[in-house]
C-alpha cells in the first residue's frame, strides 16, 4: 500500500486522516463502513463506488461518495478489489470545505457533484491521475482551495463540547463546562453535527474501541473506552457495526479503516 505524506498542515484541523487504498479481497462481497464521529468521503479508482444503509435495497453509485453522520453501518459493495483515497472529514471540515454544518449530511449518502459542484470534475482528475503521490497532490490542493470560501466556524463552545464528549465527558457535565443549559446544548450540537450530545459520545466511545480492537483483549478493550463489561461493549458493537466485535475482526481485519493508534499512514498528527 502507498503511505501517503502527512496531511498538510492547513487542512489538519478538517481532514482527520487520508487514506491511498490498493485492497485485494480475493472475491466479490460486501464491507461494513463504520460509524464515527467524522465524515467519510471517498474517491474511487478504476469503478464507481456501490454504497448503501446496511439492510437497505437503495444503492449510492457514484464516483464519490460523501456520507454524513450515521449511527449504523453502511454496506460497501465491492468485485473483489478496491482502490481510491479515503477521508474522514471532521465536523468543522463540513463547514470549512463543503461550506455547510455536519448536521445537514447527518444520515445521507451523496456525493462531490452535488454536495460541492465546484469540484465535481475531482474524481475523474483522480481516476486519470498515472501515480498515488499524483493523485493524493490533486486532492490535497482542491481541499486547500476549498479553504478560501468564507465559511464561518463551528460556534467556539460547541467545538469544545464536541471536542469533551469524544473523549468520553458526560453530557452534564460538558453543558455545565460551557455554560449551557443540557437543553440548549443538545439543541446546538444536534444543529452542527445531526446528533444528540449523547449519540455523539456513543460515537466517540465506539470510535475509540474500534481503534483498540485487534490489538487488545476484548475485556479490556470495554474497560478502557468506559462500557460497563464485555457484554455492554458487544451490545453496542452490534448495534452500530451489525455484528460483533469477534465478526468484524474476523470478516475485516486488516482492512483500510482498522489503524491503532499513530497507525495512520496520512496523518502525522
Amino acid at each position: 500500500m502507498y503511505h501517503a505524506p502527512p496531511v498538510p498542515a492547513a487542512l489538519r484541523p478538517y481532514v482527520a486522516s487520508r487514506v491511498a487504498y490498493d485492497v485485494d479481497f480475493g472475491r466479490p462481497g460486501v464491507h461494513r463502513g463504520l460509524p464515527s464521529t467524522t465524515l467519510a468521503f471517498v474517491l474511487p479508482v478504476d469503478e464507481r463506488l456501490r454504497v448503501g444503509w446496511a439492510g437497505a435495497d437503495d444503492q449510492h453509485a457514484a464516483w464519490s461518495s460523501l456520507s454524513g453522520l450515521h449511527v449504523a453501518p453502511a454496506a460497501v459493495h465491492h468485485d473483489g478489489v478496491q482502490r481510491g483515497i479515503q477521508l474522514a472529514l471532521t465536523v468543522a471540515g463540513a463547514r470549512a470545505l463543503l461550506g455547510l454544518p455536519a448536521g445537514e449530511l447527518a444520515g445521507a449518502l451523496t456525493d462531490l457533484e452535488e454536495a460541492v459542484p465546484e469540484l465535481a470534475d475531482l474524481p475523474a482528475r483522480v481516476h486519470d491521475a498515472a501515480t498515488w503521490p499524483a493523485r493524493v497532490a490533486l486532492v490535497d490542493r482542491a481541499l486547500l482551495s476549498l479553504l478560501r470560501r468564507d465559511a464561518s466556524g463551528v460556534r467556539r463552545e460547541v467545538a469544545h463540547a464536541l471536542a469533551a464528549l469524544t473523549h468520553g465527558a458526560r453530557v452534564e457535565a460538558v453543558a455545565d463546562e460551557v455554560g449551557y443549559s443540557r437543553r440548549r446544548l443538545s439543541t446546538l450540537v444536534r444543529a452542527e453535527c445531526g446528533l444528540t450530545p449523547v449519540g455523539y459520545r456513543r460515537l466517540g466511545r465506539f470510535e475509540e474501541a474500534r481503534a483498540l480492537l485487534g490489538h487488545r483483549p476484548l475485556a479490556e478493550v470495554a474497560a478502557r473506552c468506559g462500557y460497563s463489561d464485555q457484554a455492554h461493549l458487544s451490545r453496542e458493537w452490534t448495534e452500530l457495526a451489525g455484528c460483533s466485535p469477534t465478526t468484524w475482526l474476523r470478516e475485516e481485519f486488516p482492512f483500510v479503516q482498522d489503524v491503532g493508534p499513530g497507525d495512520d499512514a496520512g496523518s502525522d498528527s
